[in-house]
């Protein structure tokens, strides 16, 4: 009976990390949507309509280190300088969409 309910036990861990999505998966679709909602006023096509330097263009990002998930995630939940901080308005998927739609969108140069 124990080797039975260890084979359950297995065959239902392996059930559930091979078809379940990581907690950190993107939906970048979503993240479009987001960020035509809370960043485009003031990022449009990638650009900065208040600091024209610190725009969300790929050399920018990499000028700035903000060229990974892990900083603009930290900039969109805490903010910085004119940044507001959306941790009271985006949960933290909401914002692990917008920074890897920001990512997506740098790499492809905003097109």
């Amino acid at each position: 009976m124990l080797k039975m309910m260890q084979i359950v036990c297995l065959i239902l861990l392996l059930f559930t990390t091979t078809f379940t999505l990581p907690a950190n998966a993107s939906d970048t679709a979503n993240g479009a949507q987001i960020f035509s909602v809370h960043c485009a006023g003031c990022h449009i096509n990638g650009s900065n309509i208040i600091r024209r330097g610190k725009n969300l263009k790929k050399q920018a990002l990499k000028k700035y280190n903000m060229d990974s998930i892990e900083a603009i995630t930290s900039i969109v939940t805490n903010g910085k300088s004119n940044m507001s901080a959306y941790k009271d308005r985006l949960n933290e998927q909401e914002i692990h969409d917008v920074a890897a739609y920001v990512l997506e969108q740098a790499a492809k140069d905003w097109r």
